[in-house]
């Protein structure tokens, strides 16, 4: 199954990337990295990811990566990574782009 990266997600990666780059644009470009190599293990095992609580949908997942939830929508042919937001942060407070299909 093939991993795609979402608007609204990509630009989460943007803002964590400009945000930890203020103090070192190094640790920000690893930090991103680090969230983004997470999708091979979203490719191989998409239920690895526990069910989101705030939604209860078995198809809607996340794993964590350091302090960051990757939140992701298991489809049939592909995976859609919907969001990462800082573990702190309630998925209702970040709330995902309605333009986003589910």
């Amino acid at each position: 199954m093939k991993v795609y990266w979402t608007e609204t997600a990509v630009e989460n990666l943007s803002g964590i990337y400009t945000y930890i780059a203020q103090n070192s644009p190094q640790y920000a470009a690893r930090v991103v990295d680090t969230i983004t190599r997470r999708s091979e293990q979203i490719t191989n095992f998409p239920l690895s990811g526990r069910i989101v609580p705030e939604l209860q949908t078995e198809q809607i997942r996340e794993v964590f990566e350091g302090s960051y939830r990757i939140i992701y929508y298991i489809k049939s042919e592909q995976i859609d990574i919907l969001a990462v937001i800082h573990g702190s942060q309630q998925i209702l407070s970040n709330p995902i782009d309605e333009s986003d299909e589910l």
